[in-house]
This record gives C-alpha cells, structure tokens and sequence, in this order.
C-alpha cells in the first residue's frame, strides 16, 4: 500500500518523506526493538523500547549488552539475506539479544574479551538460528530459543578452558546435591517471585526489573499480560509444591521458563481457548520439574539450564497438539517465535 505525501498529512516544516541515512536507521532501529520483545513472543517495538529500559534500570552494560547483540544479529540476517519478514518482525534479533546477556552475564560485561565474544556469538547465533528453523521446519515446529541454548552452553562449558575468556578463577561445573533450605514462603517472597519471574528471562534478578518488563507485555497485549501472570503464578505453585527451596522460588530461577511455556502454547503457537489456556497451565507446570531435571544433567559439566526447559516443554507439546483436535487451529500462526535462564552472575 502506498502511503499519502500530502503536505496536510506532513510534520511542520517538511516537504515530503524522509530520505537518506535516516529513512534506513528509523526501520532497523524498529526491528531492533522488535527483536527485544520477541524475546517474550512480541512483534512489538513499543514493548521492545520498555524492554530496553528494564535492562538498562538493571546496569547500563546489560541494557547495552542487549540492545547491541539485538543489532548485530538483526544486522547479520539482513546483511546475508534472510526473509524480510523475519528481520522486520524481530525474529532475528531475540536470539542474539540472550546471546549477548548471557555471554556479560557468565564472563563479566566489563572484560574487552567478553565484547569481543559477544559479537561473534551474536554472528554465529544467527547462523544456527537458520539452521534450527530449516531442520525445525520438517515437522512444522518453531527454533525457538534453541539457537541460543546450543550456543550459551557450549560457551559456559567451554570457556574455563581459555585464560584470556574466562576470569573468575574456579569452573562453573559442579556436582549436584539435594535441595537443603526453607521451604515455606511469606508474602513478601510470593511478590518477589512473581516479578523476578519475569526479570530471569533477561538474566536480571531484580524484582523491580521484572516489574517494568510486565508493564511493556501489557502494553503489547493484554492476553499476553494476562497469560505470562498465569504462567508465573503456576510456575511458583508448582515450585512450592514440589517443595523447592525458598530462596530459588523467590529469586525467579524456578518461574521463567513457566512464563514462556503458558506465552508460547496459549496465542502464539496454539489459539486462545479454554482448551488451550489449560494446556499451556499444564505445560508450565511441567517446564518447573524439566528445570530441576535439566539443572541436574548440566551441572556436572558446567553448563547451565538457561531457557532448554521452555525449549524442550513446547516442543513436545506443540509436537503432541497435533493430535489433539481441540487444540488444533487452521488459522496461520502468528510471525512469532522465541527465551534464557536464570542465574547470579559468577563471583569475581
């Protein structure tokens, strides 16, 4: 559709449309944001600007960390030709965007090794993003955060090994134990949780972070508002439940992968039922046991659960769907994919 210049319709003082530099950095600069919110499945560069700001109330390096990877990898796509559409949407971003937070979060913002690497990692995201949609694409399910599960651990695991990569001492890897503490929660860890829920899927273990960053999905979408507090919810219910303990429910390590799972199966990937809702209530709830199981498996090696619950529980209920009929939807699933995990950031 072609757009109207007529002087009526112009900001004062311009004669027709923007041109030069400026009329290519105004989109990017939209796809980039867009890239940041489909972290939390948002094509939605009003929620990617309010995303932006919960990184940088974080620590400046973060919300630059993750504005930058979001570019580069946005960059990267569009400079080898991938379908405008994906680049437009953000869905070449979001994976890029965890990259970098993981890689400021495990080697420290401040090192020139971690920039480095960073950008690299956000290049090379890109590239097994194209893959994973292409071997993904056979039995019709979405990438995800795969990319950036594949790549985070392979880095955690094998960064100790680089003297000028890895600069806090001892390894990450670690045997597993059982879980020791209280396992009771007062409301002011209720209402911590529930916001660091939604702070973890960016790294960030502040509650008021979290907070910010629900405000720009109900900006986005209120169903999608809506759903991400169920999910947490579930995910702190099934957490208590189980009887995790306390302290790792109220810091949001049990919670975000239960967020992405109820955002993924209930509008993005599968219609907005009842039916659905349900499901989606489910698969969360499952997501908070994979993470205790996927916490276990990695650590030894010295890798990390990052978003490979969220990853795993929708692929296998998105892949389980199918044959069930009212969970099926003939209508086209929306230009959305996508998120990381949770943890401190190593002593230094």
């Amino acid at each position: 559709m072609r757009h109207s210049t007529d002087a009526r319709s112009l900001p004062f003082g311009t004669t027709g449309p923007p041109s030069g530099p400026l009329s290519r950095a105004l989109p990017f600069a939209a796809h980039v944001l867009r890239g940041q919110a489909q972290v939390t499945f948002l094509p939605s560069a009003a929620a990617g600007g309010i995303f932006c700001v919960a990184l940088f109330a974080a620590g400046w390096e973060y919300g630059l960390y993750g504005l930058a990877g979001t570019a580069v990898g946005t960059g990267t796509a569009w400079l080898l030709g991938a379908a405008h559409d994906r680049v437009s949407t953000g869905l070449e971003g979001f994976n890029a965007c965890l990259t970098a937070l993981c890689f400021a979060v495990f080697l420290g913002a401040g090192h020139l090794s971690t920039a480095a690497l960073a950008l690299a990692g956000c290049v090379v995201v890109t590239v097994v993003t194209a893959a994973a949609v292409n071997l993904l694409a056979v039995w019709d399910l979405p990438s995800l955060t795969l990319p950036y599960c594949l790549l985070a651990s392979a880095m955690t695991i094998a960064a100790p090994g680089f003297e000028r990569v890895w600069h806090h001492g001892d390894a990450l890897a670690a045997l597993t134990r059982a879980a020791t503490g209280p396992t009771s929660l007062e409301p002011a860890d209720l209402a911590r949780a529930f916001f660091a829920d939604f702070a973890q899927i960016f790294f960030m273990p502040q509650w008021y972070v979290g907070a910010v960053l629900l405000v720009g999905l109900f900006v986005a979408s209120r169903r999608a508002g809506v759903v991400a507090c169920l999910g947490s919810a579930v995910g702190i219910g099934s957490a208590w439940a189980l009887g995790a303990p306390a302290a790792q429910i109220a810091d949001g390590s049990m919670g975000y992968n239960s967020v992405l799972v109820a955002l993924a199966l209930c509008g993005v990937f599968l219609p907005v039922r009842g039916a659905t809702l349900a499901y989606a209530l489910v698969g969360a709830a499952t997501a908070t046991a994979v993470s205790s199981a996927m916490s276990a498996l990695l650590a030894p090696s010295g890798g990390h659960t990052f978003t490979w619950p969220f990853v795993l529980t929708t692929l296998a209920f998105l892949a389980a769907a199918k044959s069930f009929a009212r969970l099926r939807t003939t209508a086209p699933a929306p230009s959305v994919e996508t998120a990381p995990e949770p943890v401190a950031p190593p002593a230094v």
